[in-house]
């Protein structure tokens, strides 16, 4: 899948807020300083549509892009940032499992990972609440391209270790980069597969 035109389109606080759920939709969320609005710009290939920042928690509102008029892409809060304060944190909390359980279009969370850190048990106590509440999710490791990732080249067994855990089985997973585009083609064709059957289920729907 190309992509050819992505733009920022609203920010909300309350998911009655948010653009009507009339096309598929896409939650990207991780722990706080993470890298996803550099993911978000290598994936839409777009340097300037998600404002990246080395200061942790930035990202306060529910973020909505438009990608080529099909779907969006949604830039949610990180967690784990000890420095907000926790009555924002709380208020971020109920603000993502609000949109997370309710938003009827959102097709699938991107939970992002650190490659560089060892595994943290705050990002499988978010994983694993996605799977109490039924939200499809896949793994995205990010930062491949670091030296910490490249010293840590077992991240990603050490991860399965703590996740298998709690799961019988790895759910799908990605590794990136935003420096080297790594992970971009395959995020791209794994949204595209998902748009195709949203569009032929709306098909099979408006003939009934």
């Amino acid at each position: 899948m190309e992509i050819y035109h992505s733009n920022y389109i609203s920010s909300h606080t309350k998911l009655s807020q948010c653009p009507k759920p009339d096309r598929p939709e896409y939650a990207f969320i991780g722990r706080s300083n993470v890298g996803k609005s550099s993911l978000i710009n290598m994936i839409c290939n777009n340097k300037n549509l998600a404002k990246t920042s080395s200061q942790p928690g930035k990202t306060q509102t529910i973020n909505f892009y438009n990608v080529d008029e099909l779907w969006y892409l949604v830039d949610l809060p990180g967690y784990g940032y000890a420095r907000i304060a926790k009555r924002t944190r709380l208020h971020w909390r109920e603000m993502i499992n609000d949109y997370m359980v309710n938003r009827p279009n959102l097709q699938c969370a991107f939970l992002l990972i650190d490659s560089c850190v060892p595994p943290q048990q705050k990002d499988i106590d978010f994983a694993n609440w996605l799977g109490q509440n039924r939200v499809p999710f896949v793994l995205v490791f990010t930062k491949n391209d670091k030296k910490k990732s490249s010293k840590n080249k077992n991240f990603l067994n050490d991860f399965k270790n703590e996740f298998l855990k709690y799961w019988t089985e790895m759910p799908t997973y990605f590794i990136t980069s935003s420096k080297l585009n790594t992970g971009r083609d395959e995020i791209r064709a794994y949204i595209e597969d998902i748009n195709l059957q949203y569009m032929e289920y709306q098909d099979l729907i408006s003939e009934d």
